[in-house]
């Protein structure tokens, strides 16, 4: 089994109205992450990501490009410490 790894990733560019959440999830989901995404007020996107190390680079890198509509001009990542495990993916409102 491979390292579990949580980060929080903050995207910024053109996130925000381009389908950005919905796509993350579906992104997430496929690599068999949990975790949540979120707007943010500052017009950037925030998720956590917690999973198998490989999966959480894959979209991590995934990030960096975004749905065809977003245009990314950074993505911050930072590790957290494991804590209680999420239930699946979400869209945070």
């Amino acid at each position: 089994m491979s390292e579990m790894l949580r980060v929080r990733a903050r995207i910024r560019g053109r996130v925000q109205g381009v389908w950005f959440r919905a796509e993350t999830k579906k992104a997430a989901v496929a690599r068999n992450l949990s975790g949540w995404v979120r707007n943010m007020p500052d017009g950037s996107v925030e998720a956590v990501f917690e999973g198998e190390k490989p999966n959480v680079e894959s979209v991590l890198e995934w990030c960096k490009k975004g749905p065809p509509l977003a245009r990314v001009s950074a993505v911050d990542v930072t590790d957290e410490p494991a804590g209680e495990p999420f239930s699946g993916f979400s869209i945070a409102y």
